[in-house]
């Protein structure tokens, strides 16, 4: 099995550290091709106005000066155009992306590329209280193989991708596995911090709106408070199918 690794941290982030470990124990044939710098954030956007820039570190390590979707793009189309994935993997992102984390997320953007492409593709992500310590990891590395192998096994449908977190807690200490939907908070609670740099001028930091409560719903937000490894799968279709009929009779006379 070929794996391809990519993530939105950067070429040189401890993420893709322990995502290279992981991916060692299911494959000896694995690629890296990566943004050269950190693109946290950057979603699904594709560079389009200045050049992309490919760097080689190895035989198969690649950086690209760009943004992940660009980097999957580069791996796909030209680096293993010969020698295609059956898998791409994204991570270990430094931090979760839950709820809708997804829309803004690298390394989920990353794994829908792949999945355009038609890899199967899964992001990974490590939820943290402390963004800052390496040993934060530990929790995807110890459960990642143990997560990943099930779901290679299997197959999933066309436009399918799978997200996976990690919980902010040790690996001995998290409680299982839960297939959990999508999440999602009150952005209305959104926190936008306002402070004032050493020459006068204000600048902001946001932060994440507070957990959107939802009655009867297995979401991955749940699952981290519960100490659980979330795996949601994500489809690329965007279209609301229910809306679909109201339109036609809104604009039948149209």
């Amino acid at each position: 099995m070929r794996i391809l690794l990519t993530n939105d941290d950067g070429i040189h982030a401890p993420g893709l550290e322990v995502l290279e470990a992981i991916a060692a124990e299911l494959s000896d044939d694995i690629w890296i091709v990566a943004p050269a710098e950190e693109m946290s954030g950057a979603g699904h956007s594709l560079t389009l106005t200045v050049p992309v820039r490919l760097r080689r570190h190895g035989e198969r390590r690649f950086s690209v000066v760009g943004t992940p979707t660009d980097s999957v793009m580069m791996a796909l189309g030209h680096v293993m155009q010969e020698v295609r994935p059956d898998l791409v993997l994204s991570g270990v992102n430094r931090g979760g992306n839950l709820a809708e984390d997804v829309t803004y997320s690298g390394t989920v953007s990353a794994a829908m590329e792949g999945t355009l492409y038609g890899v199967r593709s899964i992001a990974l992500s490590q939820v943290m209280s402390d963004l800052t310590t390496t040993e934060a990891f530990a929790t995807a590395r110890a459960w990642g193989p143990r997560v990943l192998r099930p779901l290679i096994d299997m197959e999933w449908q066309k436009g399918v991708l799978l997200n996976v977190n990690f919980p902010p807690v040790a690996p001995d200490a998290v409680t299982g596995v839960q297939v959990a939907e999508q999440g999602f908070r009150d952005l209305g609670q959104t926190a936008i911090e306002k402070r004032t740099d050493t020459r006068g001028f204000d600048y902001f930091w946001f932060g994440l709106g507070r957990e959107s409560p939802q009655p009867g719903h297995e979401t991955d937000l749940k699952a981290m408070r519960q100490g659980a490894v979330s795996v949601t799968p994500l489809h690329l279709d965007m279209t609301h199918y229910p809306t679909m009929d109201r339109l036609r009779g809104a604009l039948k006379n149209v």
